[in-house]
């Protein structure tokens, strides 16, 4: 990929993908989520990203919001276990207030208590509507599950009684202990000179707070697969299964990417779209997917239906599974299967927004953007062998956890 990147002396990095459009994608990609909070501290990653928007040293919360709406940009952020990212869309010729404003808000956030009181209860109501949501509700206690006693299994909204209890305070020392210039990415995609880019972010993304020395992290250990059925009183039973699988760096992570792909990935040909869906008709969504960590991954498989229906369910998933064990794809399918991913993959790419936050990501947690050409090679050089043995390793029914609403 035709991209350009500096690192400043404070060791934040920019990444820059040069692109002839009038409009311009940039953020900053910050290593830090909600697996690096401390016990006390659930929920405090998304509660500091809502917060961030919520005033600054020269800004209050109004000037936030209309810094890039009044000039039809947009600005936005979210937090997973691992990162946070704030980002933006704006014409080219607006990109220095973009990039000011995204620096502002990460560097010079005041997080006023009376802001905290206002956003606490708007996040309690978030978390209360995501909780009346079983389908969603559903992949953050499989995380529980899956990770127990470790913070990468906690749910990334929080808790109620501590978000409650958060200050000024807690914010400010959130911020200092994980918001490290050198733990983060400012990433943008446009019609911007490069070396332009770099001065700006010399004046703006400099700072001279103070920062207390980040914790280490710490790989989940022993985990031990675990069954768990939690009545609900729901229409539908919802049901996930799943595995611990491979980190961000494992060399057969590419593996787990397409053999995922085969068996429920957003394609209506997968393997279990097909089964549970096209030829038996007991489901309107089934689905699965693969999550990599730095030090840890999760493969799962979900699906809702009818309480009558889940034990037949379930048996054809294990069906599916037992197929990929036990039986090599031939030459013609995998070629199929590959064609597809690449596809898929390269028309992702095309969505602007997506590509930016896949550039920031990608030189954050590698140090470098491996262009289309470079993953069809690597996607092409796995052979069925080698599917089969991720799929005895990842999908051995003795490892897997299960979780059921019903």
């Amino acid at each position: 990929m035709n991209y350009q990147s500096y690192t400043l002396t404070n060791g934040l990095k920019l990444v820059h993908k040069p692109d002839n459009t009038a409009v311009s994608y940039c953020g900053i990609v910050i290593n830090a989520g909600s697996r690096d909070e401390a016990e006390n501290e659930q929920g405090m990653a998304h509660f500091i990203e809502h917060m961030l928007f919520k005033g600054t040293e020269k800004r209050r919360s109004g000037h936030i919001i209309n810094r890039l709406e009044n000039v039809g940009g947009e600005l936005n952020a979210f937090t997973s276990k691992e990162e946070t990212v704030v980002f933006a869309t704006v014409l080219n010729e607006h990109f220095e207030r973009a990039m000011e404003l995204i620096a502002d808000v990460v560097f010079n956030s005041t997080f006023p208590q009376k802001e905290i009181d206002k956003e606490v209860v708007i996040i309690i109501d978030e978390i209360q509507s995501y909780n009346d949501s079983p389908s969603e509700l559903i992949f953050d206690d499989f995380e529980e599950l899956l990770f127990a006693h470790h913070s990468i299994g906690h749910n990334i909204l929080g808790k109620p009684e501590l978000l409650e209890q958060y200050t000024t305070a807690d914010s400010n020392h959130f911020i200092s202990k994980l918001y490290h210039p050198n733990e983060m990415v400012f990433f943008a995609i446009g019609d911007i000179n490069f070396n332009q880019l770099i001065k700006w972010a010399q004046k703006y993304l400099i700072t001279n707070r103070s920062f207390n020395e980040k914790p280490r992290r710490i790989a989940p250990e022993n985990y031990t697969p675990s069954s768990l059925e939690v009545n609900k009183n729901t229409h539908q039973v919802h049901f996930m299964l799943g595995n611990i699988a491979y980190n961000l760096y494992h060399p057969k992570r590419m593996g787990l990417y397409l053999l995922n792909n085969i068996l429920g990935g957003p394609g209506m040909n997968s393997l279990l779209n097909l089964s549970l869906r096209e030829k038996h008709g007991l489901v309107y969504n089934v689905e699965s997917s693969y999550q990599p960590f730095t030090d840890t991954g999760m493969w799962s498989v979900y699906f809702g239906c009818d309480p009558e229906n889940a034990q037949k369910c379930e048996l054809l998933v294990h069906k599916e599974l037992s197929k990929l064990r036990e039986q090599k794809l031939s030459p013609n399918a995998l070629k199929k299967y590959k064609l597809q991913l690449l596809g898929q993959m390269a028309i992702a790419n095309e969505q602007k927004e997506n590509l930016a936050l896949s550039l920031g990501k990608s030189f954050l947690r590698y140090g470098k953007i491996d262009d289309l050409e470079t993953v069809r090679n690597l996607i092409n050089a796995i052979t069925a062998e080698q599917l089969q043995e991720i799929a005895n390793e990842i999908f051995d029914v003795q490892q897997l956890s299960v979780l059921k609403y019903i």
